[in-house]
């Protein structure tokens, strides 16, 4: 499929890279089959192929209308479309920039920029810890769907401290996750000093660029991203860390795009490149966890294990969790229906789609369910809140159950 971009945008190296995306595609329609809103709505534009056309058509020097924008931002981007695709195309890329497109074209709504621009400032702010606590004293007089999205006060946990140990690597902690759910970052801190890691937390660090970048703010995503790069690299190049970890499925994809995203860059490329190289999902752990902990492991309670999009289709990391768990003694299920499938939660998805987030959840854990755990475990915060939002079982990060195991 081939796009010829309008003089407008000739000179746009964004532009030019959509155009060698688009041009891979096949129009073999394989995505559509796998595309969350597709399955749920059935319209042509909200799956991917339609959406390609969208983009298209915009560079070619169609109209970028309201209609355009709206589909764009039904997209989940799960990336389930890419593991689809026989011919590689890197959906992922070219939806942010089409998006950045058309939002520079067409304005959105006052009451949809105020949101955007409070998910992006509010999520990531230093005041965010505060904010939870004041909206967990208020939960029981909020409305369902401002309760929902408001976890319960976490339980006690351990401070983020890690005795000394030969091997290290320095942990993300992330810019939501410390405040609404403290214990995975100290359960992993535990259960990696139980095997003989060291955990380095870096000093000036915060969201790993993936949130602004997905909310339309590309250019504050790489200064996210850049800030980080500058924390890391005095423990990288020291030799001191062997590995960049994230507990969180969708900040290690996120980091491990820091080359791409800042290949353009000269002052950071080169760094940004290295950090990606040395980026690894606390689940590619797992093997030396397991030889570490082999002899101590407990029976756990019967577990259903949902796998995030970011990590089995962004990172293609597929069966490791499951695999490692077994190993270790635990009794772990993994849906027969639709594990392939997003749960809706992608982000800030679930807030601003609120309606097709809960239909993918509901349809989700109607399959976990029947796996009959007594605790569901995923791998990433977004998935396990947005879960947890529909069900009263326990949903948990799979590090905390290997921690309490150790315990």
């Amino acid at each position: 499929m081939k796009t010829h971009l309008t003089q407008e945008f000739a000179g746009s190296t964004a532009a030019k890279e959509a155009q060698a995306i688009i041009g891979k595609c096949v129009h073999c329609g394989f995505c559509n089959a796998t595309c969350p809103t597709y399955q749920l709505l059935g319209d042509e534009l909200d799956g991917p192929r339609g959406r390609i056309y969208l983009i298209k058509q915009v560079l070619e020097g169609g109209s970028a209308t309201r209609s355009t924008q709206l589909h764009l931002d039904r997209c989940l981007t799960c990336l389930n479309c890419e593991t689809t695709c026989p011919s590689g195309v890197k959906y992922g890329h070219l939806v942010d920039i089409g998006r950045a497109i058309v939002d520079a074209r067409v304005a959105r709504p006052p009451s949809e920029r105020a949101t955007r621009w409070f998910l992006r400032e509010g999520l990531t702010s230093a005041l965010f810890g505060a904010a939870l606590r004041l909206g967990q004293a208020l939960r029981p007089l909020l409305p369902s769907v401002l309760k929902n999205k408001i976890p319960r006060r976490a339980r006690a946990h351990a401070a983020l401290e890690s005795s000394s140990r030969p091997r290290k690597i320095v942990m993300l902690q992330g810019c939501v996750q410390p405040s609404m759910m403290p214990n995975i970052n100290a359960a992993a801190v535990r259960v990696l000093a139980a095997a003989g890691i060291e955990t380095v937390f870096a000093h000036g660090t915060g969201c790993c660029g993936a949130l602004r970048t997905h909310l339309g703010d590309q250019e504050a995503g790489r200064n996210d991203m850049r800030r980080n790069v500058d924390a890391w690299m005095p423990l990288i190049a020291s030799g001191e860390c062997f590995a960049i970890v994230s507990s969180a499925s969708a900040c290690t994809l996120a980091i491990k795009e820091y080359g791409h995203a800042l290949a353009g860059d000269a002052n950071y490329a080169k760094d940004a490149a290295l950090i990606s190289s040395l980026a690894r999902d606390l689940s590619e752990l797992l093997p030396e966890l397991t030889a570490a902990l082999k002899a101590r492991q407990r029976r756990g309670p019967r577990l259903a294990f949902h796998s995030p999009c970011t990590l089995q289709h962004g990172q293609h990391l597929r069966g490791g969790v499951e695999k490692h768990l077994r190993e270790l003694g635990f009794d772990l299920e993994v849906p027969g229906s639709e594990s392939h499938l997003c749960c809706g939660s992608a982000g800030a998805y679930s807030i601003l789609q609120p309606l097709l987030a809960t239909q993918l959840r509901d349809r989700k854990l109607e399959n976990i369910i029947k796996c009959d755990p007594q605790v569901i475990v995923s791998a990433n915060i977004g998935c396990i809140q947005h879960l947890q939002s529909g069900t009263p079982i326990p949903v948990r990060h799979w590090i905390e159950v290997l921690d309490d195991s150790l315990s």
